[in-house]
């Protein structure tokens, strides 16, 4: 089954990542997502401060994702070489920290886009 949402997040950054191509910090990328965003029409809100529970109680810590597009969907970006697995646990941490079920993992800094959709 195609994820619509996830479609035209990725669609967005590719258009980010074939106009800046790769090399530029983490901030660069995610100012251009959001004039992507805004452009395509996806709903977004940019660095949401989110209360991490542990153990029934809030931390006074704030988890701020990178963007959460259509409510539902937490979406990180990077700017490595290549994604690996500490990435991947990260966002996975982040969707076990939210109602969130759906997580998309952007990498700018490889030559190519690089994206890893993940359902918790």
């Amino acid at each position: 089954m195609r994820d619509e949402r996830a479609f035209k997040i990725i669609g967005a950054a590719m258009e980010v990542h074939s106009e800046l191509g790769y090399g530029f910090l983490e901030a660069v990328y995610q100012e251009a997502l959001e004039r992507e965003f805004m452009e395509h029409g996806i709903p977004f809100m940019a660095q949401p401060a989110i209360e991490v529970v542990y153990r029934g109680r809030p931390l006074a810590k704030r988890y701020e994702p990178d963007f959460i597009c259509y409510d539902t969907v937490i979406v990180e970006i990077k700017a490595v070489e290549k994604l690996g697995g500490i990435e991947q646990a990260q966002l996975l941490n982040y969707l076990k920290a939210t109602t969130l079920k759906v997580g998309l993992l952007l990498n700018f800094g490889a030559a190519f886009l690089q994206y890893k959709r993940l359902v918790f």
